[in-house]
């Protein structure tokens, strides 16, 4: 029941983001701002977009070498279907299914795996909030077209966000140091839990915190920030091409501020965050930068497409070179995020349920 709601609340609001997008364009123009876009440019903003996928791929792997093992081709497969399924379906059902697929491929702990996946999350929060702090520090908000609204809104959230994402990596650095204390932590959550379950869920959660090692090795969380680092530089590289091909004139300090809110409107639990990447792109390109705002939408909607199709045309490659097909992937999808899944209505037999059969994918890997 649960499930049906998300999906009706997915369509609506994807529905009312487009609706918002869509009301003040006229179609006519944006479907001749798209015909004049420079060609070039776009094929040059796809590369860049494939080349993203690989630099993902070695910095997860850098993150996951502290837990196992893995071969960059097995982490590859995994962030490019991942990443495609994140395009696809709604609330980044991707990020559940990448570790999953690694744990089950490369024999790794599926916890864990899933536990680098927060940590990428979290660097990847460093860099983009250090992306709007230089926007900030260079932009002139004398020059907004509509209002400052927008403006005081990403200062104000950017230094939530920032703030937020230092605390996290500090409590995850101190935590992965002191056993002790973090054993103290996880005790006092063990006396709410029955004793058949309390079990688990300390193995469970010993294993889901070496997902975090690499926070505690300098070099290699050096690579993991140099590699976030230049991941970002090539989806702000990506922007700034897209939007010089609809002929936008547009500084890469400005992309800053058009990636940070691409961030921010592909958050919305939509499919391939249809909706609110278009829209965040068009506020910020129309009432910060001056865009007019049929270019604006053009752009939009090419950008989204450079953005998405790359990664699930590979992913398709991909699949079917790994024995996989679309209906094994939703079936493995529904496997995955069933992990997160809830029963409101006897919350403590779905906490052993879903503890007893997490151990037993982890032995089954581990044999």
């Amino acid at each position: 029941m649960r499930r049906h709601l998300r999906t009706v609340f997915a369509i609506v609001l994807t529905v009312g983001l487009l609706y918002l997008f869509f009301r003040t364009a006229n179609l006519d123009q944006v479907s001749a701002e798209i015909v004049r876009a420079k060609l070039d440019l776009l094929i040059v903003a796809v590369f860049i977009t494939v080349g993203t996928y690989f630099l993902r791929a070695i910095r997860w792997q850098f993150l996951l070498n502290p837990i196992g093992p893995t071969r960059l081709s097995m982490v590859f497969r995994a962030v490019v279907i991942g990443f495609a399924a994140s395009g696809v379906l709604p609330a980044r059902a991707g990020e559940f299914l990448r570790p999953y697929l690694l744990g089950k491929w490369e024999g790794l702990s599926v916890a864990a795996a899933f536990a680098t996946v927060l940590l990428e999350r979290l660097l990847d929060l460093f860099i983009v909030t250090i992306f709007l702090l230089i926007f900030l520090f260079f932009f002139d908000p004398n020059t907004i077209v509509a209002g400052s609204t927008v403006y005081n809104t990403l200062k104000l959230g950017g230094v939530l966000a920032g703030g937020i994402g230092i605390a996290a990596l500090a409590m995850i650095y101190f935590l992965t140091g002191d056993t002790e204390s973090t054993q103290k932590i996880l005790s006092k959550f063990e006396r709410f839990l029955p004793v058949r379950v309390s079990g688990g869920f300390r193995a469970l959660t010993q294993r889901f915190a070496s997902g975090f090692l690499a926070i505690r090795q300098p070099v290699r969380l050096l690579q993991a920030l140099l590699f976030s680092l230049l991941i970002w530089l090539s989806i702000a590289t990506t922007i700034w091409l897209v939007s010089k091909s609809f002929h936008i004139t547009l500084t890469v300090v400005d992309s800053f501020l058009l990636l940070v809110l691409l961030v921010v409107g592909g958050a919305a639990p939509t499919p391939g965050a249809v909706g609110g990447f278009h829209e965040a792109y068009r506020i910020g390109a129309t009432d910060i930068l001056g865009v007019p705002n049929d270019q604006a939408v053009g752009a939009a909607i090419v950008l989204h497409a450079v953005s998405f199709l790359p990664v699930i045309l590979m992913a398709v490659v991909v699949m079917f070179r790994s024995g996989l097909y679309p209906r094994g992937v939703k079936r493995l999808v529904a496997e995955a995020t069933n992990k997160s899944e809830s029963n409101v209505s006897d919350p403590i037999r779905t906490v052993d349920a879903s503890l007893e059969d997490f151990s037993n994918q982890e032995e089954r890997i581990e044999r």
